[in-house]
């Protein structure tokens, strides 16, 4: 049995009998083995680590996690201002897009809107919320495309901006409405790039999470892309200033289950961003 044992191994070593070395010729080669089969373990289990399994899904990210009761659609915008132009460019938005907030005859409504104070700078960001999903988006655009005193505020803006991007989103389910509330506040948008196939994973996870996050009423709306730059999510949270910042988000650290919950999403993220932003005088989220 011993002499069948060895001349197997021999022969999966490329090397039987031994030479006149003897069975010591053998441990070169059995090192070698033995390195290039720890490293496959290794290889193995750091990937394990880094990558992770999609399970396949038999429906839309947007029907397993949207609300079910609402058929509301967000548009996030992303304004970058010329320096010089910041001022200027806040004065004719509180002017113009409250008007279209208020007009009734557009299914619209502006949920907040503001300037990025940590970040990146001279920023402006608007939220919008759509009620009655895609058609009432198409029936905005089509009606500002009507609207005279827009296109004059569009062809102004135009000339105070270095770039724009939008996205249009859902809400998560587990998530409140955003709804207009009193000041002051400063507002935190946590912006995260998922990676692809993970954002069932995510969400059944912050779905748990987030009721750590609510002793103080600081969550605002948890959204995610479906147009724009996708497996992108976005939190939104309202706090006093920088300090209760800090002190509730140490807070939740002190909460049984919340690490846990860190530990198992962190693998989940490729890049995230953080915006510290003051509303503007209009917004409704103060």
């Amino acid at each position: 049995m011993a002499a069948r044992v060895l001349r197997a191994r021999g022969a999966a070593l490329g090397r039987w009998p031994p030479t006149a070395g003897g069975p010591c010729s053998l441990l070169p080669r059995l090192r070698t083995w033995t390195s290039s089969s720890n490293r496959s373990r290794e290889d193995s289990w750091l990937k394990s680590l880094f990558v992770r399994k999609v399970d396949p899904r038999k429906d839309a990210h947007s029907n397993l996690l949207a609300k079910k009761e609402t058929s509301n659609l967000y548009k996030l915008q992303f304004h970058n201002v010329k320096p010089e132009c910041l001022e200027a460019y806040n004065k004719i938005c509180q002017e113009v897009l409250p008007k279209i907030h208020e007009d009734k005859h557009y299914p619209c409504t502006l949920v907040g809107t503001w300037n990025t104070w940590y970040g990146e700078q001279d920023q402006a960001v608007h939220l919008w919320r759509y009620e009655g999903g895609y058609p009432a988006l198409t029936e905005v655009m089509n009606k500002l495309r009507e609207n005279k005193e827009f296109l004059e505020f569009r062809k102004a803006r135009s000339d105070m901006l270095l770039s724009r991007k939008n996205q249009l989103l859902l809400e998560f389910s587990f998530w409140n409405e955003p709804v207009p509330r009193s000041g002051p506040n400063i507002y935190e948008l946590r912006s995260y790039q998922l990676r692809p196939g993970t954002m069932i994973e995510w969400g059944n996870y912050w779905a748990r999470a987030i009721r750590f996050r609510q002793d103080g009423n600081e969550a605002v709306g948890g959204f995610f892309s479906q147009i724009g730059q996708l497996y992108m999510v976005h939190h939104l949270w309202a706090y006093r200033d920088l300090q209760t910042r800090e002190d509730i988000r140490n807070a939740a650290w002190h909460k049984h289950g919340w690490e846990e919950l860190v530990y198992y999403t962190v693998p989940l993220i490729q890049e995230m961003e953080s915006r510290i932003m003051i509303p503007l005088k209009t917004s409704p989220l103060q």
